[in-house]
């Protein structure tokens, strides 16, 4: 489904990514593991647009995608939940969600979507007319969530959806994962959780100073002895 081949990605002189390839096959979860600084986040914002690679290519279902301007690639169904959930305060739970899909398709189901999204989070039903800046963290992450799902993605990208909130709501946002994953939408996932997101994803990359110096199966992952001291502490 996700292709992405030899990129390479600069912020000004500055370079952050290096040859960096990997792919995503439909339906699986792919995680995007690394310390602060490795490069995660750019890689999810080159993917969508935000960022255009000095070399390189970016292909999701047979086309390339790296020029397509940022506003477009939504049309491609592709949907990047950024870190930090980046909503609009001020608007309701309900608005807030119709941002999410305001052509096409996804404008048309819009009824059918917004029901999901409340049977997957019965909180945000519960919340619709309560504007998102006075959501508690798990609240808001739901919400960043459920918008980028009223769009119809074919590929959803997370970037560090636990960050910031309670243990017990971390476990919560992993089966929502999973659910959204279950339900057809291809996962890409960058979190610093490795542990979890090891244990859950069909396969895993690890990103160490812009580069990727590891990749398999997260299960595999898991036991690597690099990973294990870098990451888990053992």
């Amino acid at each position: 489904m996700l292709s992405v081949k030899g990129i390479s990605v600069f912020y000004g002189d500055l370079q952050v990514l290096w040859d960096v390839s990997f792919e995503v096959k439909e339906k699986e979860i792919v995680v995007l593991v690394g310390s602060n600084g490795a490069g995660k986040s750019t890689t999810l914002r080159t993917i969508s647009a935000l960022l255009t690679p000095k070399k390189g290519t970016v292909e999701f279902n047979g086309s390339r995608i790296d020029h397509v301007p940022a506003n477009k690639i939504i049309e491609y169904g592709i949907v990047h939940v950024p870190e930090a959930r980046r909503l609009f305060p001020e608007m309701t739970v309900e608005e807030n969600l119709i941002m999410g899909s305001l052509n096409g398709e996804a404008k048309r189901k819009r009824p059918d979507t917004m029901e999901y999204v409340y049977t997957l989070f019965p909180r945000l039903k519960e919340r619709k007319k309560q504007t998102a800046g006075t959501l508690s963290g798990g609240e808001q992450q739901m919400l960043a969530v459920g918008r980028g799902l009223m769009s119809l993605p074919k590929l959803m990208m997370l970037d560090e959806p636990s960050l910031g909130l309670a243990p017990l709501l971390v476990q919560d946002i992993f089966n929502m994962v999973k659910k959204i994953n279950e339900a057809g939408v291809t996962v890409l996932l960058v979190e610093q959780n490795v542990r979890q997101t090891l244990g859950m994803c069909d396969r895993a990359y690890v990103l160490e100073n812009g580069r990727i110096v590891l990749e398999g199966p997260g299960c595999e992952l898991l036991e690597n002895e690099k990973v294990k001291e870098a990451f888990l502490g053992i």
